[in-house]
């Protein structure tokens, strides 16, 4: 079988693993932190695999998966052999520049050398090491074990092979690739993610509503159209004459709220001490595991459901 790495076992690295596992493939999996791998990420992986079957999302027995993830006692050794190598360590330039001159020493020439970042554009850490065109952004949804949206960002040095390749192989191994056509910070979904994140924090700030109240605006209103259908697509359904008979009666409003949205909000530590207080009560700090484990239930039903109809 084909061999892949992860570096970084943490949340994202050991979800990466499971999703290269059920594909197919052998993976050699890294941290840096003793005991991570061994006491954390491979019974994690397992009990995200359990998950997975229960929902009816994989295909082979949970064993058999299983046993395609290996501890790495270094990088070298987990790059060594591999046709993928996929970075999830902490948002730091200089940490990120260090792991991958190790990965692209170790790591055979025509492997694909991914970063799994949620904003640091490519182009600031992956142009040092040799033949940086080989080298991308592959970034996933937390956990990309259960979601499969991910985003590839190519740098200015890579490829369009590398890319293709990329695509390719995130397809065969189950997730939804999308390509940005340019490097941006945050890139898609954070950009999305955090102007609206952004924006509630003006409403609650400013005491137009709760907390809790933004919560239902999304899990009882917007999320239920967005788990089918897009922005765009949503506005395409909601006029007889689809999105250009949408834009023309509500593009003055739209661009009217745009400029009243308050994205760059300077909230307090205060309000944030407050808003934090809010969900506390809602979902207890020490409860926060359990309440993750509802959550990805809920995700994994979604799929199923999307799945089945």
């Amino acid at each position: 079988m084909s061999r892949v790495a992860c570096i970084g076992a943490g949340t994202v690295g050991r979800a990466w693993a499971v999703v290269f596992a059920r594909a197919g493939y052998e993976v050699a999996l890294y941290d840096a932190l003793p005991g991570e791998v061994t006491e954390q990420a491979i019974p994690a992986a397992r009990r995200s695999l359990e998950l997975l079957a229960e929902f009816g999302l994989i295909d082979e027995p949970v064993d058999t998966i299983m046993a395609r993830l290996h501890p790495a006692t270094s990088i070298a050794a987990a790059a060594a052999g591999t046709v993928y190598v996929q970075e999830s360590v902490r948002e730091d330039l200089d940490t990120k520049r260090a792991v991958f001159s190790e990965i692209a020493a170790a790591a055979p020439a025509d492997a694909i050398l991914a970063s799994s970042t949620s904003a640091l554009p490519g182009s600031d850490f992956l142009g040092h090491i040799p033949s940086p065109d080989r080298a991308l952004v592959v970034h996933p949804v937390n956990p990309p074990a259960f979601i499969p949206l991910v985003e590839l960002c190519a740098t200015r040095w890579t490829s369009p092979k590398t890319v293709a390749a990329a695509r390719t192989l995130m397809s065969d191994a189950g997730m939804r690739p999308i390509v940005l056509n340019k490097e941006i910070e945050g890139f898609i979904l954070n950009r999305l993610q955090f102007t609206l994140v952004a924006e509630a924090m003006h409403l609650v700030g400013e005491g137009y509503c709760s907390a809790e109240d933004i919560d239902a605006v999304l899990t009882d209103g917007l999320a239920l159209r967005w788990a089918s259908a897009g922005p765009f697509e949503v506005a395409h359904l909601n006029a007889v004459n689809g999105l250009q008979g949408f834009v023309d009666r509500l593009g003055p409003m739209m661009k009217r709220m745009g400029e009243l949205a308050r994205t760059d909000y300077d909230w307090t530590p205060a309000q944030v001490a407050d808003l934090h207080s809010a969900m506390a009560k809602r979902v207890p700090v020490d409860s926060i595991p359990d309440r993750q484990a509802w959550r990805d239930r809920r995700i994994l039903a979604t799929r199923r459901m999307k799945r089945d109809t």
